[in-house]
């Protein structure tokens, strides 16, 4: 028996829709098409308004369904119809213009009522007389009708669970839309959280591990967002990518020919909606991280949140002379997670440098070794007198082994061990004030793009090792300074190289 209708037409709508149902039909062949005939039947009090981003969305969503692609992740900012768009209007097209019926959704977002309300529209729609006028074959079943699970009498169903609970179930596409909230996106603990989920639970739940489907849909809120740990692991997700105001170094090309249209610096995404006025009145409340996310799609502002990309002037060349300092932040992992980093700064009259980043994934003793190296190297190009090391130790018993360790791969040179202390932004502030004033410099080399984007993006960058190494530098030239020079520093372990043969 078929499912209750939840609206019905009027006398003269019928008329019409029987009239012109071969056209309507035709006109619906295409996700955009449908898109806008279905939506007075959605939304019966509002006008709809078309944007290029919307045939954006439903162009990449028909390659999902015609096979070309298998994963997919949409950024763009709240209020651009990318809910409607992918989690009602798609699969009520793939189960009838597409002819699809069996295909099997499962759905999921931070909030189970959001999950709810998508696949209320979307039951809605496909129960509306218009659309079993058009697609009777579309029929759901009685004994599965539920708020959050319906099924249809060709055995396809949409099925609606939070995010924090994804276990049981699978389908042939995956809708992931917004995994996070915007209230608890800073805590660690829930991002973590998050990421464990979206690593070990989403690739499980599709019915076919090769043509199955996965959509992600999200405003950007962190580094270490759900699209950060999609970039970490470099997933193969095609990214479309559209903030609300243009950025042309951004612009978004993906692989099924689609381009950001936009050529204006600053032109905005979806101005029949989101004029000037209302973009510009409500970047006051968000502020600069929460305008860089939400509406821009970066976790932080584009001139950078704590640090700014044009207080860093880099220069062909340094002065010579000065003092070195040579600062490691410390990592273990070997294929992913942090980075070890070994920094060199230097200042001359006032001025800091920094001149190198060594920075890698290693084991132990990949990192020893380095360490080792860099220490003789920078100590024959500067003078042994000149350069100073400091590394972070560890708490606990392993921090006094490590200590003790790195002590004996530094014997003949000057370098201080001790316990980092403090919240990290602190430990940055004085540096990012001599950046700001202009007295932080960079020597050009391959390594500036990588330590500019992770330092204009903390603290929400994925990593903050070349920060916390730079924080310590600075402070380590800083404190030699004030103390007299790195003669007369407390704390500091020296000693002689064994020589050949002893």
């Amino acid at each position: 028996m078929r499912a209750e209708i939840i609206r019905r037409l009027t006398e003269a709508e019928r008329t019409k829709l029987a009239r012109h149902a071969d056209t309507i039909r035709e006109r619906c062949k295409t996700l955009t098409g449908f898109i806008r005939e279905a939506w007075p039947v959605l939304e019966p009090a509002s006008d709809y308004i078309h944007g290029w981003h919307i045939d954006a969305k439903a162009d990449h969503l028909t390659a999902i369904s015609n096979g070309q692609l298998t994963r997919l992740q949409i950024n763009e900012p709240p209020g651009c119809m990318k809910s409607l768009v992918v989690g009602v209007f798609w699969p009520a097209w793939e189960w009838g213009p597409f002819g699809r019926p069996d295909l099997r959704y499962l759905t999921t977002s931070f909030a189970e009522a959001n999950v709810v309300r998508d696949a209320i529209r979307m039951r809605r729609l496909v129960t509306s007389e218009w659309y079993q006028t058009l697609w009777p074959d579309v029929r759901l079943v009685r004994d599965q009708n539920a708020k959050s699970k319906f099924e249809n009498t060709k055995t396809g169903f949409r099925e609606g669970r939070a995010f924090a609970s994804l276990t049981g179930g699978r389908g042939d596409r995956e809708i992931i839309d917004d995994p996070h909230s915007t209230e608890t996106a800073e805590s660690e603990a829930e991002r973590a959280n998050a990421a464990r989920i979206f690593r070990e639970s989403v690739p499980l739940r599709l019915n076919d591990a090769m043509k199955s489907a996965i959509v992600v849909i999200m405003q950007r809120l962190h580094e270490r967002d759900i699209c950060g740990v999609i970039d970490e692991l470099m997933l193969p997700y095609e990214k479309l990518i559209l903030p609300m105001e243009f950025e042309p170094e951004r612009r978004c090309v993906t692989s099924i020919g689609f381009a950001d249209p936009r050529t204006e610096e600053g032109e905005l995404l979806f101005p029949g909606r989101f004029p000037r006025e209302a973009v510009e009145r409500d970047k006051i409340p968000l502020g600069s991280y929460g305008a860089a996310g939400q509406f821009q799609q970066r976790p932080a502002p584009r001139e950078g949140g704590h640090f700014k990309k044009h207080w860093f002037e880099i220069v062909d060349a340094a002065p010579a002379g000065g003092r070195f300092v040579r600062a490691w932040d410390l990592a273990a992992s070997k294929d992913s997670g942090d980075f070890t980093v070994g920094l060199l700064m230097k200042v001359v009259a006032g001025i800091y440098y920094i001149l190198d980043v060594n920075r890698f994934r290693g084991s132990p003793h990949d990192v020893d070794r380095a360490i080792e190296t860099c220490a003789d190297q920078d100590a024959a190009a500067h003078g042994e007198a000149n350069v100073r090391f400091r590394l972070p130790q560890d708490p606990g018993q392993a921090g006094k082994s490590q200590k003790t360790s790195h002590a004996k791969l530094l014997a003949g040179h000057t370098f201080r061990i001790m316990p980092v202390t403090g919240e990290k932004t602190v430990r940055a502030q004085p540096l990012a004030s001599q950046a700001e004033a202009g007295n932080v410099k960079l020597l050009k080399a391959p390594w500036n793009t990588a330590f500019l984007d992770e330092i204009t993006t903390f603290p929400n960058a994925t990593h903050d090792d070349q920060v916390d190494a730079a924080s310590d530098a600075f402070a380590e030239l800083v404190a030699t300074a004030s103390m007299g020079g790195l003669t007369a520093m407390p704390m500091v372990i020296t000693g002689s190289r064994p020589g050949p043969g002893t």
